[in-house]
C-alpha cells in the first residue's frame, strides 16, 4: 500500500441477513453462526453517520483499500494485498454508436491481479483470515476465484487447497499450482465442488471461503460500487449488468450504493440492477420469473455463471427486485458472439462472463427494458485470456 493516512475502520458488527441478530467481528463467524438462521449469510455493519465527510476516502491509495474505513480490516498491518481495485471505468462510444444509445461504459475488472474481479474479494478475505490468525484455507471454485485465493494464500503466507471442476479450462489449475495451492479436481459443476469442500472440512481444519459463506469477500466486492460512484462524479449510472453466478458482487454493489446514500454521499436512487446468466444454467432468471426450483445447470464456457445452486439465491432476488432489475439468460453462440463484438469495437476482451452482458443488453434494448438514452454500465469481471481453450 502506498497509503500515508491512518484510517480507522467503522465497522461495528455483524449482522444475519435473515433474522438481522448481530455477531463480533473479533470472532470467526461464518453462516453456521447463527442458530436460528443456519443458511443465511452474515453482513458487516458500520457506523455510518450521516455528514461523513468524504475524506474518509484515502486519496493517496490507488486500490480498493482507499476506502479502508468503510472496509472490516481492523489493523492495517494485517492487510494482504497485490494493488487490486481501482480498475478503469471506461466509455464504449463505438459500441454507443452502433447500439443507438447514448451512454454505454465498462468497468474492467481484467486489470486486477490474478486477471478478475476475484481479487478484491480474496485480498479481504484472506486479510481477514490473517486478522483472525488462520492458516489453512479451502474453495470450491469455477476457476478465478481458486487463483485469487491461492495468491493471495502465498502472499500472506498461509495454506491454500483449491476444489474446481474437472473440466475447468487449464490456465487456472496451473496458476494456482504455481502459486503453491492443492489442486483437486472434482466431475461435475462447482455444487459437487462444495460437497467436496464440505466432507473435506468435516472438522473444521479449514477456514472455508465458499461464495457469501463467510462474511468478507462481499466486503472486497462492495468497493466496486464505490469506485463506480467515486469514478463518475459520485452520479450512478441508471442501469448496471452483471453477469450472475454466486452474485457476490451484485450483493456487494447494492450494499455499497445503500451505505453511500446512507452517508449522503449519493443521491437516493438506485441503479437497475440485472443479473445476467447463461442459458445453460440460470437458477437466477428461472426464480426471478417463476419464483420455482430451477432446472439442473451443466457447463457453459462463462464458467464462473455455472453455479446452479448460488448460497445467497435470497439476497439476489431482494436484490433485483429492490432496484427494479430483472434477469436474463443469453446462449453460448450469443456470448462469444459478445466477446468478438466488444474486442473489435473497444480493443477490450473481456472474459465470457463480461461478453454475456453485450448480448443481454441487445436483448434488452430490442424489448425495450432498457432505454436508448439511459446511461448503461456493463461490469466485465474477468480477461478473456485465461478463456482461450473455451472460446477457440
Amino acid at each position: 500500500m502506498t497509503a500515508t493516512k491512518t484510517i480507522t475502520s467503522r465497522i461495528t458488527s455483524l449482522k444475519c441477513s435473515a433474522c438481522d441478530r448481530q455477531f463480533s467481528v473479533h470472532g470467526v463467524n461464518t453462516y453456521a453462526s447463527c442458530e436460528k438462521c443456519q443458511r443465511s449469510p452474515l453482513i458487516s455493519q458500520y457506523n455510518l453517520l450521516p455528514g461523513l465527510q468524504q475524506e474518509l476516502i484515502d486519496s493517496n491509495e490507488r486500490s480498493m483499500w482507499r476506502y479502508a474505513a468503510l472496509l472490516p480490516v481492523l489493523d492495517k498491518k494485517n492487510i494482504v494485498t497485490l494493488g487490486e481495485g481501482w480498475t478503469p471505468l471506461l466509455k464504449m462510444d463505438r459500441l454507443s454508436s452502433i447500439l443507438q444509445m447514448g451512454s454505454l461504459s465498462i468497468k474492467d475488472e481484467s486489470l486486477n491481479p490474478t486477471g478478475s474481479f476475484k481479487a478484491r474479494g480474496l485480498s479481504m478475505a484472506i486479510s481477514k483470515a490473517k486478522e483472525l490468525g488462520l492458516s489453512d484455507c479451502i474453495i470450491p471454485t469455477a476457476g478465478n476465484a481458486g487463483g485469487a485465493m491461492a495468491a493471495y494464500c502465498a502472499r500472506a503466507g498461509m495454506n491454500a487447497t483449491v476444489v474446481m471442476p474437472r473440466h475447468t479450462p487449464r490456465a487456472f489449475k496451473v496458476e494456482c499450482q504455481y502459486f503453491g495451492a492443492r489442486v483437486i479436481e472434482v466431475d461435475g459443476l462447482i455444487s459437487d465442488c462444495a460437497k467436496k469442500v464440505g466432507e473435506m472440512n468435516s472438522t473444521g481444519e479449514y477456514f472455508d471461503l465458499s461464495t457469501m459463506k463467510e462474511p468478507y469477500r462481499l466486503e472486497g466486492k462492495k468497493t466496486m460500487g464505490y469506485e463506480i460512484a467515486e469514478q463518475s462524479g459520485w452520479k450512478l449510472p441508471d442501469v448496471i449488468l452483471y453477469p450472475t453466478g454466486g452474485g457476490t458482487g451484485l450483493i456487494g454493489m447494492w450494499k455499497a450504493f445503500e451505505e453511500m446514500m446512507a452517508l449522503g454521499w449519493i443521491p437516493d436512487k438506485m441503479p437497475r440492477l440485472i443479473a445476467v446468466q447463461s442459458e445453460n444454467c440460470r437458477p437466477v432468471v428461472d426464480t426471478f420469473f417463476d419464483n420455482k426450483a430451477p432446472v439442473p445447470g451443466k457447463p457453459t464456457l462463462a464458467n464462473g455463471l455455472a453455479v446452479p445452486h448460488p448460497f445467497a439465491h435470497k439476497l439476489i432476488q431482494q436484490v433485483l427486485h429492490e432496484t427494479g432489475g430483472r434477469a436474463i439468460s443469453v446462449t453460448e453462440d450469443e456470448i462469444v458472439t459478445g466477446v468478438r463484438a466488444i474486442a473489435t469495437a473497444e480493443g477490450i476482451f473481456v472474459a465470457p462472463e463480461g461478453g454475456a452482458l453485450l448480448a443481454a443488453l441487445r436483448n434488452l434494448l430490442d424489448n425495450g427494458h432498457i432505454r436508448r438514452d439511459e446511461h448503461v454500465l456493463l461490469l466485465n469481471t474477468g480477461s478473456g485470456y485465461k478463456y482461450i481453450e473455451n472460446l477457440t
